[in-house]
């Protein structure tokens, strides 16, 4: 992160001056604004949870409002504990990077916001206006490009504006008269010219202001036409129903976000700014599920539903607990046999175990692919293991790079052992049964380390960038405490991704069918052997690995063109050659991971795309992890070095 949150500026931090001075009013307003974020975190997970367990919600409607509660709960993520922190503290002090960051994501989920009320009012266009084509205008695959496009447009609008934000210098005044780091705040501090900044700020703003003002102004419009031709006061009333919720969205959000930058920014207009930013900071996205459902009769039963729900399972597990101690004090030496170990991981299944097909039913090919990834794994296990080992021994390698390497390797030894004995017994075996929780368990890991692979292979891509384009900042930039906090990053979104997936799976039902056409329990196989509707799980499918994709492989990319840059401006052909060595072995690497990962996950569930997905797996569980310590081994003068240290002092 420092490579991006670094310009010539002698500020190193920020003091956020907060929404007042003055002193009577911070208790009050610490409890008023604590209020608001407990009510918009439970408001909108109430709603996420509400639209992901029902059903007769999974609609286009309701797949853009589940969207819309995800970017509420995120942006005021962000920027709401800094704001309370300021009311608590004296001085509420924010690094120069923290900022950065803070103004990237704020400015990504706000300007995703503006688009995901856009589809909003067209998918209601669509409903009132074209009803007999809604279904086949609003499928699940045009939906999922739409909101793939909103958060691309955030993208790259957060991306535009941190751009130029990281360019201009801040010298001596380090205090923003605001609760966040905001654009118009910093640019006020700003000892350079910031000229181009806010043109860029009229135009990235204007557009994002204006394109989906103008067409939900249009959407409307149509709609009212086409209400106004209802000649039903019933008819009538349920269009206005459907699109007031919305209406009061819109007016408060796209209203005091114009108000906030469309204008002029002088030091007097910001206190007036600071005020009409709370209106779609704070009180928009507390609001959005209060509006949302109360005036919605589906929410409404769905809500209800779901409190049946847990009153029934709450008397279920009153009872149990009941009889957990009736048998524990009348019959205690029959304890262990009635109260069994099969209540342990239960959902509502009639499956208590799954048999793995494998990756291929011909029985004359099955002993040449046993062996043949046996030697795979043989190969995988020895190489990574012994990098691990090189990189431990000599000290010479222990720099940033090769620390990441180290995690590279222990990664791919782990995610091998996840799968590959379960895959390797389907191929000698009749059955190759694996239990209901042993399943859970291998996804969870399974998950967890790719996840984790994804991250590691961008932190290593950072590490080139840094070496190549700043290499007299490399020892400050790349210090071992931004290694592990890299790391450790890395580590906690790839667990962050695995408990929601195994979490969601965990949820379905599983009636008869039990054979997965996979060589291990991976997604997609599963999903199509629910009896339940896995319609939450496919969006909770694009939304991580879609995330996961698009975040580390901009970073890849947009690393790998500043070093291109870079290294055509080297006059010397051995710089040349050094720097695309150290580049290469990644290239490759990243190359063969995110393409066959890509092909395995990013494209519709549907029943043969599965035996493609069985095919392209192979390549990033088995052949990468094979081919990881060879690439980095055999291309890699350091540690090909300390392997002929290592083998003398064994020899001696």
């Amino acid at each position: 992160m420092r490579m991006l949150a670094r310009n010539d500026s002698l500020v190193t931090e920020f003091i956020l001056a907060g929404l007042t001075d003055r002193p009577e009013l911070q208790q009050p307003l610490f409890y008023l604004f604590l209020m608001i974020y407990i009510v918009t975190m439970v408001g909108n997970l109430g709603l996420i949870v509400l639209i992901g367990i029902n059903s007769h919600l999974h609609t286009p409607m309701y797949y853009f409002l589940f969207n819309l509660s995800f970017i509420d709960l995120c942006y005021s993520s962000v920027f709401t504990p800094k704001m309370l922190m300021n009311f608590a503290s004296k001085k509420n002090i924010i690094s120069y990077i923290g900022c950065m960051t803070q103004l990237f994501f704020f400015l990504f989920f706000v300007i995703s916001e503006c688009y995901m009320l856009t589809l909003m009012a067209y998918d209601r266009y669509v409903a009132i206006c074209n009803p007999l084509l809604y279904k086949v205008t609003m499928s699940h695959e045009m939906c999922s490009v739409l909101t793939l496009a909103a958060y691309a447009m955030g993208f790259a609008g957060a991306t535009v504006h941190t751009g130029y934000m990281l360019k201009l210098t801040f010298c001596n005044a380090n205090i923003i008269n605001h609760y966040l780091c905001d654009i118009l705040p910093l640019l006020q501090l700003s000892c350079t010219s910031t000229y181009v900044n806010e043109v860029v700020v009229l135009i990235v703003v204007g557009i994002n202001i204006t394109i989906p003002s103008f067409t939900i102004l249009i959407s409307y419009i149509f709609i009212l036409i086409s209400i106004l031709h209802i000649r039903s006061t019933q008819g009538r009333s349920k269009a206005f129903s459907t699109c007031s919720s919305h209406i009061i969205a819109i007016s408060l959000f796209f209203g005091s976000a114009t108000f906030m930058y469309l204008k002029y920014s002088s030091p007097e207009s910001m206190d007036q700014q600071k005020v009409s930013s709370i209106l779609y900071t704070n009180v928009g996205p507390m609001l959005n599920p209060l509006t949302y459902s109360l005036r919605n009769k589906d929410v409404k039963v769905a809500l209800r539903k779901a409190l049946i729900k847990i009153q029934r399972r709450k008397r279920y597990v009153l009872t149990a607990m009941t009889n957990d101690r009736y048998v524990a004090i009348c019959k205690p030496l029959l304890y262990t046999v009635t109260m069994s170990s099969k209540m342990a991981m239960r959902n509502d299944s009639s499956v208590i175990e799954f048999i793995l097909m494998g990756l291929t039913e011909k029985a004359e090919l099955q002993p040449p692919l046993f062996v043949l990834l046996l030697v795979n794994y043989v190969v995988a296990v020895m190489g990574n293991l012994s990098l691990i080992n090189l990189i431990s021994l000599n000290s010479h390698l222990h720099t940033p790079m090769y620390f990441f390497l180290f995690n590279l390797s222990f990664i791919d030894l782990c995610y091998s052992f996840v799968f590959t004995p379960k895959m390797l017994m389907s191929l000698i075996s009749e059955r190759n049964i694996i239990s209901f929780a042993g399943c859970m368990t291998q996804l969870f890991f399974f998950c967890f380390f790719v996840s984790s692979e994804c991250y590691v292979l961008t932190a290593m891509v950072y590490d080139r960038y840094v070496a190549i384009c700043k290499p007299l900042l490399y020892t400050v930039t790349m210090s071992r405490g931004i290694c592990s906090l890299l790391m450790s990053g890395s580590y906690m979104m790839g667990f962050a991704g695995a408990m929601v997936h195994t979490g969601c799976m965990i949820r379905l039902n599983f009636c008869d069918s039990n054979i997965i056409n996979h060589y291990m329990c991976d997604i997609f196989p599963l999903l199509q052997l629910s009896c339940s509707s896995t319609y939450a799980n496919e969006l909770v499918v694009s939304i991580i690995v879609g995330t996961v994709v698009i975040v580390s492989s901009t970073i890849i990319i947009v690393s790998y063109a500043l070093i291109l840059f870079k290294v055509l401006h080297m006059s010397s052909s051995k710089d040349w050659s050094k720097a695309f060595s150290t580049c290469g072995s990644h290239i490759t690497t990243v190359g063969l991971f995110y393409g066959f990962g890509m092909l395995t996950h990013v494209k519709p569930s549907f029943a043969g795309s599965v035996d493609q997905g069985k095919s392209f797996s192979v390549f990033y569980t088995n052949v990468v992890p094979m081919l990881n310590p060879l690439i980095y081994g055999l291309r890699n003068k350091d540690v090909k070095l300390a392997l002929k240290k290592t083998l003398k002092r064994v020899t001696n």
